[in-house]
């Protein structure tokens, strides 16, 4: 499934060459353009758990109802409404015609042309030549070529013509559906520390619902407000030159791109106010509007490699706690499966290790060294010793002997002396050793290196000494009676 992302075969050799460009928004637009019902109702789910949408107007955005507007019921201003429409009566190829991307390519080289010519003291509110701009209308409508570049026209004739594009086109860029949807969208607020509502708005949900409500644009709308957007960004990065800013720019475009048509600045009342603020949010965070949110992102890519779609951002916080395999990511999978492969490599070299270094100590010769070392492989069972390979049992406690004769056993014949005791409670008398006795023990050595005749030489040595001992000990009696 991954081959679908990371591979791209291509057999034109002049092609090879070129950078590959991957579009993380591919499997977005695939599950609009495939299953539409499927890729509106995953939006608008998420919309509706960012703003509250009543019945009607969520019927309206979805388009299952007619869109209520304001000033619809009103006739007071009827005679300024009706001179709007007579200026619309007139429909050519691209101006006052639905939006096609025949007229998105028309109008393109308009926008082309003002990227050149931003700094125009005034673009966009300074208005252009009449007699020129109509020159260029009609040459836009016959689909002629023009020669933007050649001096004829000035950057204001251009810059007012665009705007009376998109004056004339039958609704607003971004259509009647969606009217409701940014007013609400305006009212996006912070909450302070005790859940109650300020007055800051909150810029990261608002950005993420108009991400989610552009999803929802049709195509041209989209492309087009795209277009215009980067536009009026760049003209309010120099403002410092054409005096124009965001907000300035807001006033200009928000009546062609938000208001509804055939209202009037009466019917919008207070709602003027969020419509400019609205605007002015967009140009000024139009570089990140254009892009889906991750969730979505990964809710279409799931819908096609995974065996389980998510309807909203809810559903995908989950996955980190789920434990099926197949709700986690593929890349999470292979970084998991890669993780838990070098575990176990490395846990085996360690039991390989220690099992190594077991035997090592059990083949040493018997010395304090070497028992100290079993004595610490037994207080770690946990660390694998090499008890599932060379079973061994704890060395028994072994209890001091009271006689001389005993601890030379002990140190000669390496065998521990195993005494029962009456009581665990009752401790072994201190042995007293001579100097003399000292100096057999240093002679004695290692019991490994030691020869049977040895052996015998030393127990006979010590039978001697243990009768010069007893006479000495006797001596002493008879002179102290």
């Amino acid at each position: 499934s991954d081959a679908i992302c990371n591979f791209v075969i291509c057999n034109d050799s002049s092609l090879r060459s070129q950078p590959i460009i991957f579009n993380p928004d591919f499997f977005v637009e695939k599950l609009r353009h495939e299953k539409p019902e499927v890729f509106t109702e995953l939006v608008v789910s998420n919309i509706t758990r960012l703003i509250d949408l009543p019945g009607a107007e969520l019927a309206q955005l979805m388009g299952e109802e007619d869109p209520k507007l304001p000033g619809a019921n009103t006739t007071a201003s009827g005679f300024f409404r009706s001179l709007i429409s007579l200026k619309r009566k007139e429909k050519g190829v691209v101006f006052g015609s639905p939006l096609t991307e025949e007229g998105i390519a028309q109008v393109s080289q308009l926008i082309e042309y003002l990227h050149k010519n931003l700094r125009a003291e005034g673009l966009f509110r300074v208005p252009g030549n009449s007699i020129r701009q109509q020159i260029l209308k009609d040459a836009l409508n016959s689909g002629t070529d023009i020669d933007l570049d050649s001096g004829e026209f000035h950057s204001n004739d251009v810059a007012t013509l665009l705007k009376m594009f998109l004056g004339e086109l039958p609704e607003p860029l971004l259509t009647h559906k969606h009217f409701h949807a940014h007013l609400k969208i305006a009212d996006l607020t912070l909450f302070d520390e005790k859940g109650n509502k300020t007055s800051t708005p909150d810029k990261e949900r608002q950005i993420e619902a108009l991400q989610l409500l552009f999803l929802i644009l049709p195509a041209p709308n989209r492309s087009l407000l795209k277009l215009l957007l980067d536009l009026l960004y760049q003209t309010a990065k120099k403002q410092d030159k054409n005096k124009m800013s965001a907000h300035n720019l807001a006033l200009m475009f928000a009546p062609h791109i938000l208001w509804p048509r055939n209202v009037t600045a009466n019917d919008l009342q207070e709602n003027i106010t969020k419509l400019n603020n609205g605007v002015t949010f967009m140009i000024k965070h139009s570089q990140k509007l254009f892009k889906a949110p991750v969730y979505i992102r990964e809710c279409a890519r799931l819908h096609y490699l995974g065996s389980r779609a998510h309807t909203s951002k809810d559903d995908l916080d989950l996955l980190p706690s789920s434990g099926s395999k197949e709700l986690q990511p593929l890349k999470s999978q292979k970084r998991s499966r890669l993780d838990s492969c070098h575990q176990e490599e490395t846990q085996q070299r360690t039991e390989e290790a220690l099992k190594e270094l077991f035997h090592h100590v059990h083949n040493m010769p018997d010395s304090a060294k070497k028992k100290k070392l079993i004595r610490q492989f037994n207080k770690h069972p946990t660390a694998l010793t090499p008890g599932s390979d060379v079973p061994t049992s704890p060395a028994p406690r072994r209890t001091r002997s009271r006689s001389f004769s005993g601890l030379i056993k002990r140190k000669v014949l390496g065998t521990p002396v195993i005494l029962e005791r009456k009581s665990r409670d009752t401790t072994p008398e201190p042995v007293r050793v001579s100097k003399e006795n000292v100096q057999l023990l240093q002679k004695c050595g290692s019991p490994a290196h030691m020869s049977q005749a040895k052996l015998k030489s030393l127990e006979s040595q010590k039978e001697g000494s243990c009768r010069r001992m007893r006479a000495r000990l006797l001596s002493k009696d008879s002179s102290s009676l």
